[in-house]
């Protein structure tokens, strides 16, 4: 797919992946405050997206969904943009990532801030592939 969109094929929904991506001894993660990012690297079959995201902000940070809710669309939109970081390098492999990003303040953070922390993550992600 071209262009920075975030269509349901990349949202990471499945619970086999889920428990695969948490349950494995394969994840890595890092952590840039106010974010944690869980990911799992593997090879890439023909109809698989390159990249899947799953973004979790726990009740114990925010009571009120609508606060939670929030930090959501901020962190899927930070990833829509910035998502370019890691599909050259991961198409160039003819890898599949998979990604969850954790929510771990209980403040909100204005969307720049949190533009510029999940695209150090990815970086980040990037370097290490």
């Amino acid at each position: 797919m071209t262009g920075n969109t975030l269509s349901k094929n990349e949202r990471l929904c499945s619970r086999t992946a889920i428990e695969e991506l948490f349950g494995s001894s394969s994840h890595r993660s890092m952590t840039v405050f106010p974010l944690r990012a869980v990911y799992v690297c593997r090879k890439r079959f023909a109809d698989e997206e390159v990249l899947q995201l799953l973004v979790s902000v726990p009740k114990k940070c925010f009571k009120r969904a609508v606060k939670r809710n929030r930090v959501k669309r901020q962190v899927r939109e930070a990833f829509r943009l910035n998502k370019h970081l890691l599909l050259d390098k991961l198409g160039e492999r003819g890898e599949t990532m998979d990604v969850a990003f954790i929510w771990l303040d209980d403040s909100l953070h204005d969307s720049e801030e949190v533009e510029r922390k999940v695209e150090k993550l990815l970086h980040r992600m990037g370097e290490r592939l």
